[in-house]
């Protein structure tokens, strides 16, 4: 799988979650294992596999097939090399070695001969990486007692995790020439305001606490302004990245900004700015209860399997809130550090990915 280029195509690598399809389409159908399809974009579909269970409860596996961009990376991306138990390459973490788990759990169990006491379906979806467009289509119409998602957790059951707002602020000034520049208005000067507000927003956000996940952050990632040296810049945008508690609204972050962009424009003359719409993401955090049947599942499935039970709580998101908000109670779990994913020379341990495998298993036989 990662020798196939599935770079989502939101990055301009010129791969696509397509590659991945026949591949996954000829390992279910060599095993006679079912497969039926979901389209999401023109030629980008879910795969997903359904194994009849004894009982009509049903369980979702999920794992994505888009990885991020190949740029920067100081290995060859989509060349694996196997290295002191090791194997390198994009999607070797993020998230291509917990579907490879999660499909050898199924393929094991058919070869077998068992049927599990649910139905069981493997989900293999499109779009994680940008906008969540491929667990969006899942969930539609979705009824499952429970779902497991795939993303590098060290081998931890992840029943936390922030969401994300991520916008876009435009301020507004006037331009001038750059030798009388007290004729126009900075745009660039006034965004300097504003993102000095935002690292004091950032400590302020630090008194606030969830206990497995910490304290929401902002992070201003991109800025531009201006136009050429010599004349005044009349316009600066900045894109904002706010983590958001499990719980907390992305409407309630959203008017934090509109009260700030209020306050500085009554302190500083000629302050004008605005959050353009439409929002660039919105993803709510994931809550699911410990008491829940999959967590105390899990968890049951962990020590029988030797492993450490302890639940926890993580910064970044997954398709796990979106199944959670249509109403299926689910978990993150999967081989690997999220410290691998995205990197210049991602890597995942096949030590890990067995494990993982063997987890997924287990918990498909016993839930």
């Amino acid at each position: 799988m990662i020798r196939l280029n599935t770079v989502n195509p939101a990055y301009g690598d010129g791969g696509s979650e397509a590659n991945l399809a026949p591949f996954l389409r000829s390992f279910f159908a060599a095993r006679d294992i079912e497969t039926f399809e979901q389209e999401v974009f023109p030629g980008r579909h879910n795969v997903i596999a359904r194994l009849p269970g004894s009982t009509a409860r049903r369980l979702i596996l999920e794992a994505h097939t888009d990885t991020v961009s190949v740029k920067g990376m100081t290995i060859p991306p989509f060349e694996p090399t196997l290295r002191e138990g090791r194997i390198y390459g994009r999607g070797a973490v993020d998230d291509k070695g917990g579907l490879a788990a999660m499909l050898h759990a199924v393929a094991s169990i058919k070869a077998d001969g068992l049927v599990a006491p649910c139905e069981v379906w493997l989900a293999a979806a499109v779009d994680e990486e940008f906008s969540y467009r491929g667990v969006v289509r899942l969930c539609e119409k979705l009824e499952a007692e429970a779902a497991i998602v795939a993303e590098p957790t060290d081998l931890r059951v992840v029943i936390a995790s922030k969401g994300v707002l991520r916008l876009r602020i435009t301020v507004l000034g006037r331009t001038a020439h750059s030798s009388k520049p007290h004729l126009g208005n900075n745009a660039i000067t006034h965004m300097a305001r504003l993102v000095l507000a935002l690292e004091q927003e950032n400590a302020q956000l630090a008194g606030v606490s969830h206990r497995l996940v910490g304290s929401p952050t902002v992070s201003v990632g991109v800025i531009g302004g201006g136009v050429q040296v010599n004349s005044v810049p009349d316009r600066c945008s900045i894109e904002i990245d706010r983590r958001l508690l499990p719980g907390e609204k992305a409407e309630s972050a959203l008017g934090e900004y509109e009260s700030l962009l209020w306050d500085l424009k009554q302190a500083h003359s000629g302050f004008d700015g605005f959050v353009e719409t439409p929002l660039l993401l919105v993803d709510e955090g994931l809550d699911t209860p410990e008491g829940s049947e999959v967590v105390e599942h899990a968890r049951r499935v962990l020590r029988q399997l030797g492993h450490p039970d302890e639940v926890c709580g993580v910064p970044f998101g997954s398709d796990a809130s979106k199944l959670s908000r249509a109403g299926v109670p689910a978990i993150v779990f999967g081989p690997g550090s999220i410290d691998q994913a995205h990197s210049v020379d991602e890597y995942v341990e096949l030590a890990a990915v067995e494990k993982a495998a063997a987890f997924y298993r287990e918990f498909i036989l016993s839930f």
